[in-house]
């Protein structure tokens, strides 16, 4: 008398329903990963609006007394960072297409009272920065 086996294998449909499931982690893994790859740069702009505030503020404004009307390169303020004026993006802070910009108000002769910073976020409202003095 012969003994059959049964041939244990995955139907079509078993190994179509595992790829499915599997294609579907792999679009909200990616999903996911750009929302955090936004986030940082969204905090990375954060960093970088503040410490031009704070340079505004600490640095300029004591040493002068006024602010600047425009910063035309890093050597405006130059208690910080350089990089930080180069925006995710790539783009510096005097350049067209940039996500921040610098502007300044209630001038005279170049010398102003008052400015605006801010930065164009992606996962959040715009993060603005205004003079306190």
């Amino acid at each position: 008398m012969r003994v059959y086996r049964e041939k244990k294998a995955f139907t079509i449909l078993e190994l179509l329903l595992c790829i499915g499931f599997v294609g579907v982690f792999v679009v909200l893994f990616f999903l996911q990963k750009v929302n955090v790859e936004a986030m940082r740069r969204d905090e990375n702009r954060k960093t970088a609006i503040n410490a031009m505030y704070y340079a505004l503020e600490e640095g300029y404004f004591e040493e002068n007394g006024y602010y600047p009307e425009e910063i035309k390169d890093s050597g405006a303020l130059p208690w910080i960072d350089p990089n930080l004026f180069t925006d995710p993006i790539g783009v510096n802070l005097w350049d067209e297409g940039s996500n921040y910009s610098y502007e300044a108000a209630n001038c005279k002769e170049g010398k102003c009272k008052e400015y605006v910073l801010k930065a164009t976020m992606e996962k959040e409202e715009d993060f603005i920065k205004t003079s306190r003095r």
